[in-house]
């Protein structure tokens, strides 16, 4: 294989049954089985028993996103019933500035029935929001190839848009579990530890952790640090071409707090990645900085990580250069936070720089998480996903998980 461009995405398939897809969760989130992976030998447990796995003096840095309720549902006096799917912002296009928006906002958005809603027409839908009657409308911004920008607007002051979508959005799962959302998902699908809104999409690695994990992993000494990604739909998405050449990786938007990248550069090496999200995100920082190492003085629209860039060459900085330029610049910009997107693709042939473990879900065949995954093992991939087959973990989303350390 010459480059990754060349992958062939049906090498990395293979036969998920039905039945194996866990629908729901189990009651006890850190009861779920667990994979042990570790340099090449294969073993398993139950979550709630992982720091026995983990070495001491490391760092477990995981996604703090929200799940938010990004589906709403209108009905037209015909009768027809449309689906408006929000998937980010674009005016404002700043998630902690879009959910406090009183009057009006745009998003992209995806459409269900979208044949049966014209151009110039306005969907209206009446909901009770903190006990107040609320009329929200919607119209139509125009058109992209797949998606349609949605101007929301409503007419009642001192409601917000989070309200709103708290009041009558419906929470997204993902599309696999072949069944409609219940009230239980508002709580199962979402993270103990998630606290920024804007995903339509939970990390669902993420989904295993309770109080009781983390108080065992403080007494190991294991040190915590959290970042935000807000994932897309696009990771729902397999990959539809042949090579992955012609796949486009979908954008996402990252936040990262300068305590916490001085934390990452500090254990960098000695990271344990919670989930794909959190794998991108700190891989990402490296190109980044790597950027900023050659161009001190790139502007924020210019922090952008493209999904070829990390095998493009030219980037022979140190993780420890490159995560000081990243500091350097957030000084000068007197920021005490990273905003930037990446759209970083991980597949075999890529080399990482900052992750050492990886705690992860079992996932898909033929999509980038699974290539993520390849990227990290190598061919193991197959054996570690044979045992999950043949051993009776649970798949996706609501599924067992695994810690790898190759």
């Amino acid at each position: 294989m010459n480059s990754p461009k060349d992958i062939r995405i049906e090498d990395y398939s293979y036969v998920l049954p039905e039945d194996r897809i866990a629908k729901f969760p189990l009651p006890n989130r850190d009861e779920s089985k667990l994979l042990v992976y570790k340099q090449g030998e294969i073993s398993e447990d139950v979550f709630k028993n992982v720091t026995n796995h983990l070495p001491g003096n490391m760092l477990m840095v995981m996604n703090n996103t929200k799940v938010i309720q990004a589906r709403l549902l209108f009905q037209k006096d015909t009768g027809a019933h449309i689906e408006v799917f929000c998937l980010s912002p674009l005016s404002p296009n700043d998630y902690a500035l879009v959910f406090q928006t009183e009057k009006s906002c745009v998003w992209e958005c995806m459409v269900g029935n979208a044949k049966k809603w014209k151009q110039g027409q306005i969907l209206r839908k009446n909901v009770v929001v903190n006990g107040r009657e609320v009329e929200i409308q919607a119209v139509q911004k125009g058109e992209n190839d797949r998606t349609i920008p949605v101007e929301f607007s409503w007419n009642v002051q001192g409601v917000n848009w989070a309200d709103i979508l708290d009041a009558c959005g419906v929470l997204p799962i993902p599309p696999y579990l072949k069944r409609e959302t219940q009230e239980s998902d508002k709580q199962t699908y979402q993270t103990v530890y998630s606290k920024i809104k804007g995903s339509v999409a939970a990390p669902t690695a993420g989904l295993h952790f309770t109080e009781s994990v983390f108080e065992k992993l403080k007494s190991m000494g294991i040190d915590r640090e959290e970042v935000t990604l807000h994932v897309g739909a696009g990771t729902f998405q397999p990959v539809k071409s042949d090579t992955l050449q012609e796949h486009e990786m979908h954008t996402e938007v990252i936040s990262v707090n300068r305590s916490t990248i001085e934390h990452i550069k500090q254990f960098a090496g000695r990271i344990i990645a919670v989930g794909t999200t959190s794998v991108r995100t700190i891989e990402s920082l490296y190109y980044f900085g790597a950027m900023l190492n050659q161009n001190p003085n790139l502007g924020a629209a210019g922090l952008k990580v493209t999904q070829w860039m990390p095998y493009e060459g030219g980037y022979s900085v140190s993780v420890e250069e490159a995560l000081q330029a990243l500091l350097d610049y957030l000084d000068r910009n007197d920021l005490d936070s990273l905003k930037a997107s990446t759209q970083i693709i991980i597949a075999p042939g890529y080399k990482f720089k900052l992750v050492k473990a990886m705690i992860t879900n079992f996932h898909q065949p033929e999509n980038t998480l699974m290539l993520l995954v390849a990227a990290f093992l190598g061919q193991d991939w197959k054996k570690v996903y044979d045992y999950a087959l043949s051993h009776q973990f649970r798949f996706l989303s609501y599924g067992d998980s695994s810690l790898l350390m190759p």
